[in-house]
């Protein structure tokens, strides 16, 4: 059995792999941008990555296989997807010699038009299905970030693909996915786990206890939420192929507290420093897994970034979140303290449990609507945070929320930036701030 090494982003839900292929070279699957832990891995297990290989062209973050290709490896690429820079395009039934194994190619549009599998051997058995996103542990990746017209057909041509592959391989086979739940790009319902297997999707996957596909088509389409607005752009980046970085990434430039005109200001520090004190219209992102999601979201490739973060916070993390969703023009950080020992104004915005709002208090729950659906404040309204560009004036005194803070902190200083008078943010699960003192 080949070794699989599981790389992945619990920010973005999904996972890479590295495979040693037998020979000493090693082989990576759907890699993000940053080169650093598919090289450390490789280094880690005695490996040379000698091949890259894209199952579709990716939306959801900047592809890293360039960088990979920059260090020595060769792509392999959907022949569909068309890329504008060097690779191997393969199709439906070609066979490849990689390492000591044989990885052969599926076509299995569903998720994106291009799509390919790559079913991986050793010559006598089949070890591995790398499924990119049409196959997933419980559900296929959305079909609807392509074009409105292409959304329905996409969602029938994932039906026949999971179909395909789950009758054609044996129940023993891996099935490695590379979106998972937690990913913009999954459908609803999608476990958050990575690994499946042939057999376990056969007896449980909608697709194969569904013998309408119109009424998997339909369930599918009905629980498709809001995605990044960068998804609209990412695919075509990739197809061009992004500016290649290399693994060492140069530290961010030190701005003066005087060089902040026409720039925005993305507060990453943890949302209770940024209470107790923030520059002035700055934006709260805190660094966590989902900073380089909602640093996409809210803002376009071109916009003017400087962060502030503190000297305790990981800022290659940040940077790699940053570059994964292609900003790459962030122009420095700014030290807060720096700011406030100079004299300038500071904002600051209360932080406060959920057990403390009072009961006539206006309350804006910006999860998302999928989450707002299964359980909310009573009385509360509700605006997704990616939504808020749109939201204008908001009622004097009201309390945001989300369930952790980190998300209303972000939706109350977009609010405060645009001249809103905001109470306070939450901490804390809606189920805190419905009690007896609050029942309309």
């Amino acid at each position: 059995m080949a070794l699989i090494v599981e790389i992945p982003d619990p920010g973005l839900g999904n996972t890479s792999y590295l495979v040693d292929l037998g020979d000493g070279s090693g082989l990576v699957v759907d890699p993000e941008r940053d080169p650093r832990p598919y090289l450390e891995e490789a280094r880690a297990q005695g490996l040379r990555i000698r091949y890259v290989a894209e199952t579709h062209l990716h939306a959801d973050f900047v592809s890293g296989a360039r960088e990979l290709v920059a260090e020595g490896a060769s792509l392999i690429a959907p022949r569909e997807s068309r890329l504008a820079h060097a690779h191997q395009p393969v199709g439906e039934g070609d066979e490849l010699r990689v390492g000591d194994m044989t990885m052969r190619v599926f076509e299995t549009p569903g998720h994106t038009p291009e799509h390919v599998a790559y079913l991986l051997s050793d010559g006598t058995r089949p070890h591995a299905l790398f499924s990119g996103g049409t196959l997933m542990a419980g559900g296929v990746a959305r079909p609807d970030l392509i074009s409105p017209e292409l959304t329905v057909p996409l969602a029938h041509q994932a039906y026949e693909s999971v179909r395909r592959m789950l009758s054609a391989f044996p129940a023993n086979v891996e099935v490695r996915p590379t979106h998972g739940g937690g990913s913009f790009c999954a459908s609803a319902g999608v476990p958050r786990q990575a690994a499946t297997s042939v057999g376990s999707e056969r007896r449980t996957h909608p697709a194969m206890i569904t013998a309408d596909p119109d009424r998997f088509v339909e369930d599918l389409l009905s629980g498709l939420g809001t995605y990044p607005p960068y998804f609209l752009r990412l695919r075509e980046v990739n197809r061009q192929g992004a500016k290649v970085l290399g693994a060492d990434l140069a530290p961010l430039v030190r701005i003066g507290t005087s060089q902040l005109e026409g720039k925005t200001v993305v507060d990453a520090r943890p949302i209770d420093r940024f209470a107790r004190g923030h520059i002035p219209g700055s934006v709260s992102i805190a660094l966590s897994d989902q900073f380089g999601t909602w640093l996409g979201w809210l803002f376009g490739p071109d916009a003017p970034l400087v962060i502030v973060l503190d000297s305790d916070q990981d800022q290659r993390d940040l940077m790699r979140q940053a570059l994964n969703v292609g900003c790459d023009d962030i122009c420095g950080r700014v030290d807060f303290d720096e700011w406030r020992a100079a004299g300038n104004a500071t904002s600051t915005i209360d932080l406060i449990s959920a057990r403390v709002i009072g009961p006539d208090a206006p309350i804006l729950d910006v999860r998302q609507t999928s989450e707002w659906v299964s359980g909310h404040v009573p009385g509360a309204s509700h605006i997704e945070l990616g939504a808020l560009s749109d939201a204008g004036r908001i009622a004097p005194g009201t309390v945001i929320h989300c369930g952790h803070g980190t998300r209303a902190m972000t939706a109350a200083s977009l609010l405060a930036r645009v001249g809103n008078s905001i109470t306070a943010v939450t901490t804390g699960d809606h189920s805190q701030i419905t009690s007896a003192t609050r029942t309309r």
